[in-house]
């Protein structure tokens, strides 16, 4: 396999420095790909942020490297990484606007697409309201992009129900961190993973979705002279896990109640830092009460399969480290629960007093490559520069530093993603613009979703890549992607890098930036009020530093020529932090809260809404493989990354693969009350455990989103991915009977609607909130 990446690359893989190969070894292929010229940028994958080398040869992309000089990577890729250059000229890229005509979707004219949506969007609008037009937007924008797309949105459509699909992954953690420190952000940075003393990661498959954290990891032991105790939390014994010291194999979505139960061993056993609560922290006194009379070890460890012992140990460990650190990624914010999960981790590190130092943080891991953009500047739940909708203060400040009417700056958030395709369903909304998205796969419960796009009058995707949602578009904005336009990424540790242009667009395609640019001259007044003179990225970018200034997410001491000669900065970044921040909230600064202190928050585990049962009698876990990109339109062309992994696969205990009578290799159906996936491979693997499954989620082919269900966590809106109750075709009941699936579904079918009633009913509370 190596012989074969390196044939694929033209590259020398080994000792990670990825220098051309002599063409005596490769032959011709290599000296054809050789690159005349090399553009320094960031990968345009996932939230780590890695920097590298675009190879340019003939006006194409032929190489890609890690750049040896990036402080997140030091010349160190993955697989995607390595290959990203073979998705710019993939077979799968839209080369021209498209429109729909006569049921066909055929190659169009940009005057022509942006004429047809806007006269559209103006005759909805006209008959339905300004909110009868939604969009839903990305993580994969460069931050230019969001700011400039959020603006127009807002502000040009006149419509706030607008998300991002980060709501599908980071929700969860962006509301845990507002409610616990005022704020959203990441709190630590990836030197942590270097000097802490134990490192616990929950629900984080590092090595398959994040695999370059593992350097840093590696580095701690030179750095602090003694390796780390790394503890895994996960249902699944994953590639990460097998670097742990302990491994903690929890039940599904039981991540909360053994936070709170390692805060009442850590309190009864007087481990807390009382020095760190006092002065730092608020609701000690009614956390502590809760925390004691309802999470007992005892009961914990029935909840979570945990031995009282172990949680003990693991509570000491923890506790009596002097730097601990914790990291997450979506297993524990694709929840119904995940919200108050991140918090629950928070609140240990409070306790504690792991926070603010060297080693010492609670840091989410975010999924897309500017994940953290969205968030700052995106303005989707928030005004730019984590300002409320609510707070007359905070629009004011906003339309005086923008130019912009005070009056046509919302005064309240509109409907997040889950909710706008509920509005579609019930015909409140009418109109659907989708940016560089691909719900046909991502969404949970597919059948609902696709009930819901049949009732839009238009539906206008904007992408590079030909998505299963694009080819049921009535218009395309053909996108330019990752090296053929201009800007910067923010990763996971707040570090703003830039993403250069290396090559020009593919055909007639045009970057995010200049198509909201020139679509909003189809809107009078509009371009000329919110964009003026703007012509490239930088001037998105400079009006974004002033919103900035004083804010938590600073940038305002930020240039393109700093991010470059620093290999990116992180946020806050001013006068006072001329080269940026590592952490938030050292002793020296306070919370985003009235009185500058963290909350303690009280908060509870509830059962799952959908158990296993004896008619579905196995939890169906989803999740990511190193080799593929979300819903592959990324890394489907790819032939090394489809090679590695060509399909999804069932993962299975060999347990209840010998109940089965199946065996690794063999295909078998999965089947929800929501519908049923056919002919999965069989993979047996001790990884999970006797009761549960797992299946990736990137496959349209076996789209594993069929079945799972349409459940969000009522604070963040975030989809409950992990857990869901089904059942292996031909599987064996304990008296032997095998069930039909129409039998299955009509025995099962008023509990799970009772269930479903119940979440409802608060959701909708929530909603109203």
């Amino acid at each position: 396999m190596i012989n074969k990446i390196k044939d694929f690359l033209g590259v020398d893989i080994k000792n990670d420095k990825y220098a051309l190969v002599d063409d005596k070894v490769f032959g011709k292929v290599a000296k054809q790909k050789a690159p005349t010229s090399w553009v320094r940028s960031t990968c345009g994958y996932c939230g780590v942020g890695c920097g590298l080398y675009i190879g340019v040869k003939d006006g194409k992309p032929t190489y890609t490297k890690g750049d040896p000089a990036h402080p997140v990577n030091k010349g160190t890729l993955c697989p995607k990484g390595l290959s990203e250059h073979e998705m710019v000229q993939s077979e799968n890229r839209y080369t021209k606007p498209m429109l729909r005509k006569n049921g066909q979707l055929l190659e169009s004219t940009w005057d022509e697409v942006f004429k047809t949506t806007s006269d559209k969007f103006k005759d909805i609008q006209k008959n339905h309201g300004n909110g009868a037009v939604a969009v839903v937007s990305t993580g994969q924008l460069l931050t230019e992009e969001f700011y400039t797309l959020g603006k127009f949105v807002q502000m040009g459509l006149k419509t706030n129900n607008y998300d991002g699909n980060t709501t599908l992954c980071m929700a969860s953690a962006v509301m845990g961190y507002k409610q616990t420190f005022g704020s959203d952000g990441p709190v630590g940075c990836y030197e942590d993973f270097s000097y802490a003393d134990t490192i616990m990661l929950i629900g984080a498959n590092i090595a398959d979705n994040h695999p370059i954290l593992k350097l840093h990891i590696a580095k701690n032991k030179k750095i602090t002279g003694k390796k780390p105790k790394i503890i895994v939390i996960d249902p699944r014994f994953s590639k990460t896990a097998k670097m742990a010291d302990m491994f903690v194999p929890i039940k599904p979505r039981s991540d909360l109640a053994l936070m709170n139960g390692l805060c009442h061993i850590i309190l009864e056993q007087g481990w807390e830092n009382e020095k760190f609560i006092n002065e730092r922290t608020t609701g000690y006194k009614e956390f502590r009460k809760h925390i004691m009379a309802n999470y007992s070890p005892a009961e914990v460890a029935i909840t979570t399969g945990i031995d009282v012992k172990d949680l003990y140990e693991l509570a000491r460990v923890y506790a009596k480290s002097s730097a601990a650190m914790s990291a997450w990624t979506m297993g524990v914010n694709q929840s119904s629960l995940g919200t108050d999960t991140v918090s629950a981790i928070c609140n240990l590190a409070l306790i504690t007093g792991n926070l603010g130092r060297k080693g010492a943080t609670a840091l989410s891991i975010t999924g897309q490559c500017n994940a953290m953009g969205t968030r700052e500047t995106g303005f989707t739940s928030s005004i730019p520069g984590y300002r409320n909708f609510a707070s007359s203060y905070d629009r004011e400040e906003y339309a005086t530093i923008a130019n912009v009417p005070v009056e046509d700056v919302p005064t309240a958030r509109g409907y997040s993603y889950p909710q706008i395709i509920d509005a579609i369903e019930t015909g409140e909304i009418k109109a659907l613009w989708l940016v560089a998205t691909n719900p046909l796969v991502s969404f949970p419960d597919q059948k609902k979703l696709r009930r819901a796009l049949n009732k839009l009058d238009l539906l206008v995707v904007q992408d590079a890549f030909k998505s299963e949602t694009a080819f049921k578009a009535d218009v395309v904005f053909s996108a330019s992607t990752w090296s053929e336009k201009e800007g910067t990424y923010t990763n996971s540790e707040r570090r703003c890098n830039r993403a250069r242009k290396a090559v020009e667009p593919l055909g007639e395609t045009k970057s995010d930036f200049d198509i909201v640019l020139e679509f909003s001259k189809y809107f009078e007044g509009v371009n000329e009020s919110l964009f003026p003179k703007w012509e490239k990225p930088i001037d998105a970018f400079n009006e974004w530093k002033k919103l900035s200034e004083g804010r938590l997410c600073d940038y305002s001491g930020m240039t393109y020529e700093l991010i470059e000669e620093l290999g990116g900065v992180q946020w806050p970044c001013n006068e006072a932090n001329p080269n940026g921040t590592p952490r938030l909230y050292s002793e020296d600064m306070p919370c985003r809260t009235e009185d500058g202190k963290a909350k303690l928050l009280s908060v509870d585990w509830l059962p799952m809404s959908e158990p296993q049962n004896s008619s579905f009698p196995l939890i169906l876990n989803t999740g990511r493989t190193v080799e593929q990109w979300h819903t592959r339109t990324k890394t489907k062309t790819i032939s090394i990354l489809n090679d590695l992994a060509p399909e999804a696969w069932i993962e299975i205990n060999p347990e209840d693969a010998k109940k089965l009578e199946v065996k690794s290799g063999d295909r078998l159906d999965i089947s929800s009350i929501r519908g049923k996936i056919k002919d999965i491979i069989v993979r047996e693997s001790q990884n999970v455990r006797e009761g549960n499954i797992f299946v990736p989620f990137h496959y349209n082919e076996q789209l594993i989103n069929t079945i799972t269900k349409a459940e969000f966590d009522p604070k963040s809106f975030e989809p409950n991915y992990k857990q869901c109750a089904v059942q292996l075709h031909s599987i064996k009941v304990p008296n032997g009977i095998t069930f039909k699936e129409e039998e299955i579904a009509g025995a099962l079918e008023h509990i799970v609607i009772k269930n479903e009633q119940s979440y409802n009913t608060t959701k909708q509370a929530s909603y109203t909130k």
